[in-house]
């Protein structure tokens, strides 16, 4: 049986997901709120997990499935391949696996803008932070005290490095950088 599937995607957590496909229904909705910047996302490997051959992919736009132009030619022909439609409904563009030189120019075409597009945000952030660190307004991101306060309070009580992380549900090179303070 045919599904109607939707992947919605927005790059923080804080941004909302209901402008994307407005109004259309589905059988299914798989959602990120991650950078595009790969295919490691949650909800993108659900979907991949979860569609079928003859199924219909819904994507708001080209740069909410991918802002990398390898891993969107690779999601789409992986998808086509297993039987399974794309389609971009802001570029009304459709992939289903037959020949259609167009629309992969445009993918293409589309897919190295966003890619450049993100390259560009990219940059103006590190100049911005770069800015920021002359005038000594930026620090990085700073320790969390209390966490690392525990830390210190659990490796002098004769817990493990490991142990410490796990209790904690830190990452190792957290409770090394704690103890090396």
């Amino acid at each position: 049986m045919t599904q109607k599937l939707a992947y919605i995607r927005v790059s923080s957590i804080d941004q909302n997901l209901d402008r994307q496909l407005h109004g259309m229904d589905f059988d299914k909705t798989f959602e990120d709120k991650c950078s595009g910047k790969d295919s490691n996302r949650k909800g993108l490997q659900e979907l991949i997990d979860y569609a079928r051959e003859g199924d219909e992919i819904y994507v708001h736009d080209i740069s909410r499935m991918a802002r990398n132009t390898a891993d969107l030619l690779n999601l789409v022909t992986s998808f086509n391949n297993k039987g399974i439609t794309l389609k971009f409904m802001k570029e009304n563009l459709v992939f289903s696996g037959v020949a259609n030189p167009m629309n992969e120019l445009m993918l293409t075409l589309l897919a190295a803008v966003f890619q450049f597009e993100r390259s560009m945000i990219l940059e103006r952030q590190r100049e911005g932070i770069e800015l920021a660190k002359q005038k000594g307004k930026f620090k990085g991101k700073q320790p969390n005290k209390k966490l690392y306060a525990q830390i210190q309070e659990l490796f002098e009580s004769g817990m493990s490095k490991r142990a410490i992380a796990i209790e904690l549900g830190c990452s190792r090179p957290t409770v090394y950088r704690a103890l090396s303070k």
